[in-house]
């Protein structure tokens, strides 16, 4: 036989004809910060990962650091909801005074994340239209949120961060932020958009995480419907046009699919989130014997690295950089 393809598999020259690599520079390590305890907090159904105090936003992020990961992104538990998620914005808000601190006594490249759902009261990503909840059409008021968005990530810009990753899927968001930061003079500061996230079951650790769950109904009437990936190009263009430097596709392990088209159509450099439910799942199985969870935490993110990701946010970013 002339084709023998296994004549590649062989130990020596296996790793020189990979194609697909992964790095510690790829992956970008989500890390909790609140604002309502003194000490860490284990988060039950994220085996690993806890809530860390203010106090701590240092240590924990340089722990991450050590593993070789030099990217992170913050999300913030505040100590006060309001219907409109006043505490999202503030100048001593959670996320603004760890972000200050970590760039301050750090070298990590810091990303924080742009939404309302941790903020409100309500527990959805922005401020509710009239009728909520007796009678929600929309559940969202759209272009009134528009403008607490661009508070938010013009706050965390004046706090240092590096990054603004807008994730409310509110139509519009990337313009009112772009127009937001660039009239402070934050030209500089790239946005990161959650450009196709999913209404997805697998999200639900992450709301325990950052005690963000909807008090009433869900997110159907502002994330897209898993059925949809024609609608994913659509949702993409129009962030394209409105200035997101950085594509995001929530969650990645169900939607490589999605990972793969917006490869393929878009030129601008595309990230992945490997979220909580994909991260819980195969933790769940690796504690029943059932899989080897280093190998399978590693063949995940090869997979969504194959599928055209350049960037992959994973609560596995620790474990694997370890690994490489």
């Amino acid at each position: 036989m002339r084709r023998r393809p296994r004549r590649l598999r062989t130990d020596g020259i296996r790793p020189l004809v990979s194609e697909t690599t992964l790095s510690p520079q790829d992956l970008i390590a989500p890390v909790f910060v609140d604002a309502t305890t003194d000490d860490r907090q284990p988060i039950e159904s994220m085996p690993g990962h806890e809530r860390v105090p203010v106090a701590e936003a240092v240590d924990r992020v340089e722990e991450v650091r050590e593993t070789g990961v030099e990217a992170i992104i913050l999300f913030g538990i505040p100590e006060s909801k309001d219907e409109t998620g006043s505490r999202a914005w503030a100048d001593d808000g959670v996320v603004q005074r760890a972000t200050r601190q970590i760039t301050d006594e750090t070298d990590a490249y810091v990303i924080t994340d742009v939404c309302l759902c941790e903020y409100t009261s309500h527990g959805h990503c922005g401020v509710l239209e009239a009728s909520a909840p007796e009678d929600a059409h929309v559940t969202v008021d759209n272009d009134r949120t528009l403008d607490l968005l661009g508070k938010i990530a013009r706050s965390h810009a004046s706090a240092g961060a590096d990054m603004v990753a807008p994730s409310g899927m509110m139509d519009g968001m990337v313009d009112a932020i772009r127009r937001s930061l660039d009239g402070e003079g934050f030209e500089h500061v790239p946005v990161m958009s959650y450009a196709a996230k999913y209404e997805s079951a697998f999200y639900g650790p992450f709301r325990d995480a950052a005690d963000g769950a909807p008090a009433f109904g869900d997110r159907r009437h502002y994330q897209m419907d898993p059925a949809n990936a024609r609608e994913a190009s659509r949702e993409v263009s129009l962030d394209v046009e409105q200035g997101a430097d950085v594509l995001m596709v929530k969650p990645a392990l169900p939607y490589l699919d999605v990972i793969a088209d917006v490869r393929r159509e878009f030129d601008h450099p595309v990230a992945a989130y490997n979220v909580s439910g994909e991260y819980a799942m195969l933790h769940a199985a690796a504690e029943k014997g059932w899989l080897d969870l280093d190998a399978v935490a590693r063949e995940s993110l090869l997979s969504i690295k194959r599928a055209g990701a350049d960037l992959i946010l994973t609560y596995f970013a620790e474990s694997v950089a370890e690994q490489l």
